[in-house]
């Protein structure tokens, strides 16, 4: 009998729309694969339900986990990037509504970033859902599984979790601790790649696919490190690691960071290659940033002489030169840098950690000189902004232009600094899940200022086609990877996003 089945959502076409059919990458559910070998170690059953690999629709999907009969149904909701949390919050509600229809009786556990962000709140609006966790849920779900019987009576003694009582109050325990330093190797041992679908199932996105030769899959990601030291506004990554239970909590709050050994982390590139994966992310919100760890994880690479097409996240006051030979080296063939606005009193502003002035086309050019291509990072509609101070950022970017560029929408993520500021002033907020998502039909930026939403909205959608279509950007990807990267590209950029708040 399966202990607990752990499931990936899928609401891929909601959250991209046309883009899912072959462009969005499809990524392992490296939290769901780590969540269940926790399990697994503390002696239970395990199995897996990654329903955007197998591509199952919400009611294929419920009825695939009615007929497991599992004793718990856990919903890992999490996503491509760290804040894509809520984004995924449409496919997971959506597939446990059809299985409570199916089994009224399963017992349905979330965790995820958006449900530690607002667990009172998911359980108040979504009667599918038994338990929510407050943060990364690790002891709480070993602790659910370890119960003979699941009542209020039992829920009442588990650290960590929010749920309903028997008069259908929502009751919320006393926060549980997260995985300390130490105990990583033991308590989330890897993730368990042997209940995952095979590597071929997931493809990555296709501009890391033009350095292996425009090959997307086998595809694999990994964690070599969990949280960010950093308090950025637009971030909510941070709000997985909380420990207090009070309202308001947001990631700023709860900047913790934490690593595995090198000397583990080896074990799971030593199984990619094993596979023959070349294509790997590494998930990291901030892979470059303390070397001891990140140049060892490099240097056991290197000494295998494993061929691998790696991209990976830095801050651009952390990506040293010194770095990035090594780097190389090791395969990390895209450095992805949050350039957010190259205003330097604006990122003064969202970066609340001390932020360091760096010039970025300096540091550009010398990754490019090192042999790794860009990816950068923007985001419009952030406070202060402006018409003006937008524009001179589409300017930056087309003068300056990165192998890879990502336009995003300031966008008010539950846990983030700028969510719980948009809620004090009353600011609109998404009215569904995919709101969330940048790239939805129905996505709810962020006014400020001195713009609207849709003003913001309309702005980065024309900067992403003029970037991408702009005869610098077009000529550095052909002389950079030929005429193939040039041709899907090209492709890409007919695919049109509809916009519901630009009255499409």
């Amino acid at each position: 009998m399966v202990d607990i089945l752990f499931v990936h959502p899928n609401a891929s076409k909601k959250i991209y729309q046309d883009l899912a059919k072959s462009n969005a990458a499809i990524e392992p559910p490296v939290w769901a694969g780590m969540l269940a070998n926790s399990v697994r170690q503390h002696g239970y059953e395990p199995a897996i339900l990654d329903a955007e690999a197998e591509a199952l629709d919400y009611i294929s999907a419920a009825r695939w986990i009615s007929d497991s009969s599992p004793r718990i149904v856990c919903f890992v909701v999490y996503g491509q990037q760290p804040s894509a949390s809520s984004q995924n919050m449409e496919g997971a509600v959506a597939t446990a509504n059809e299985l409570k229809k199916i089994n009224p009786e399963a017992f349905v556990v979330f965790v995820g970033g958006h449900v530690s962000a607002l667990p009172r709140e998911t359980l108040k609006s979504e009667q599918a859902i038994d338990v929510v966790c407050q943060n990364e849920g690790v002891y709480a779900i070993r602790a659910l599984c370890d119960l003979q019987s699941i009542d209020p009576n039992s829920l009442a003694k588990i650290d960590g979790i929010c749920y309903r009582d028997a008069d259908g109050h929502v009751v919320t325990n006393k926060q549980s601790s997260i995985v300390a330093k130490k105990d990583l190797e033991i308590i989330l041992p890897g993730v368990a790649w042997d209940l995952l679908p095979s590597f071929d199932k997931y493809r990555t996105a296709g501009w890391h696919s033009w350095s292996n030769n425009a090959v997307k899959t086998p595809f694999a990601a990994l964690y070599t490190s969990l949280g960010c030291p950093y308090r950025c506004s637009f971030c909510m990554i941070n709000i997985i690691n909380r420990t207090n239970v009070e309202d308001g909590i947001t990631s700023e709050d709860s900047n913790i960071f934490r690593w595995w050994s090198p000397e583990f982390i080896i074990k799971q590139f030593d199984y990619f290659a094993h596979n023959g994966v070349k294509n790997i992310k590494i998930a990291d919100e901030l892979f470059v940033l303390n070397p001891r760890h990140f140049e060892r994880v490099c240097d056991l690479i290197i000494e295998r002489g494993y061929d691998f097409n790696i991209w990976c996240y830095s801050r651009v006051d952390t990506c040293k030169p010194k770095y990035l030979e090594k780097l190389k080296r090791a395969g990390v063939n895209w450095l992805g840098l949050g350039i957010e606005n190259p205003n330097t009193k604006l990122r003064a502003n969202i970066h609340k950690d001390g932020f360091a002035e760096v010039s970025i086309t300096d540091l550009i050019g010398q990754v490019r000189d090192a042999g790794i291509n860009v990816g950068g990072n923007y985001i419009f509609g952030l406070p202060f902004d402006t018409e003006e101070t937008m524009n001179e950022t589409l300017e930056f970017a087309l003068e300056n232009p990165t192998e890879m560029a990502n336009f995003y929408c300031a966008m008010a993520y539950p846990g983030s600094p700028l969510y719980k500021d948009a809620v004090s002033q009353n600011l609109p907020l998404p009215k569904s899940y995919s709101g969330f998502s940048q790239h939805s039909y129905d996505t709810m930026n962020l006014p400020n200022e001195s713009l609207s939403a849709a003003d913001i909205l309309r702005f980065r959608d024309r900067a992403w086609d003029t970037y991408h279509g702009s005869q610098k950007y077009q000529i550095l990807i052909k002389n950079t990877f030929g005429n193939n990267a040039l041709s899907e590209l090209n492709q890409t950029r007919k695919i049109k996003l509809k916009r519901q708040a630009l009255g499409d």
